[in-house]
């Protein structure tokens, strides 16, 4: 078994400055429904914690005993394959959840994509919490049955779709959830760079690549001074056309 490595952690509870004032997603995060008292109760049991990329979060099958709500930088959760490959299943951007289990195990493995901060909460504290603000417990359910609707949308990709329309479908998605951030539908961040994406889509990287290529060659996409973490959508209109195309 495996187990992640331990982070620098800091309990807002000892911090000078109140976290929420500086939190960049404060709006977005489940935490926004607390009323002013109710948020400095909470900070009695609320770490922050920074990771550099490439590590290990948390690990399918360690026993759960904390959540994880992203406030800066991307993760990818992921299960491990018999042979010893990763199936992504999704990619994590701030004002996320993590760490929602069924039962007293991890679901599945979380690894930071790029530098990471998470608030962490303890389980038995936060259920002591749901408790005392039912608001929150639904907010949670809300996010667990999003969960759920993302796994069913990757089967739909993984089942119907051609390498074409799954990528198309993956940045949609993508400029989907930079509309909810308030940032721009077209200028598409990619830190989890090709590898990652073809485990997500169920391709090899080789294809992934060659479907890029195809999108830019028809001018649908383009990283001009973008570098190899972004792409612009140029043609918002055809790459939805090829994303529903099987739906």
């Amino acid at each position: 078994m495996h187990y992640p490595l331990k982070p620098p952690v800091k309990k807002w509870a000892d911090s000078i400055a109140a976290p929420c004032a500086a939190c960049a997603v404060k709006d977005k995060v489940f935490c926004t429904v607390l009323s002013d008292a109710e948020m400095n109760e909470m900070s009695a049991f609320t770490f922050n914690v920074s990771m550099k990329a490439k590590q290990i979060i948390l690990n399918e099958e360690d026993v759960s005993t904390h959540l994880y709500n992203v406030t800066e930088g991307v993760a990818k959760i992921y299960k491990h394959l018999p042979d010893g490959r990763q199936q992504v299943t999704g990619f994590l951007y701030p004002g996320d959840f993590l760490g929602i289990a069924k039962s007293e195990f991890y679901a599945y493995s979380a690894e930071s994509v790029t530098n990471i901060r998470l608030c962490r909460f303890n389980h038995a504290d936060l259920e002591n919490m749901f408790k005392k603000v039912p608001r929150l417990e639904s907010w949670m359910l809300n996010t667990a049955s999003n969960e759920l609707i993302q796994a069913q949308d990757q089967l739909l990709l993984l089942g119907r779709k051609t390498a074409m329309e799954r990528l198309c479908s993956f940045l949609l998605s993508l400029s989907k959830r930079a509309i909810n951030r308030g940032e721009s539908p077209h200028a598409i961040y990619l830190p989890m760079g090709r590898e990652s994406i073809a485990d997500y889509l169920g391709l090899t990287t080789e294809t992934i690549s060659r479907t890029f290529s195809k999108l830019k060659k028809s001018d649908i996409i383009s990283s001009q001074n973008l570098g190899k973490s972004a792409v612009e959508i140029s043609d918002m209109q055809a790459l939805q056309e090829w994303a529903q195309s099987s739906s």
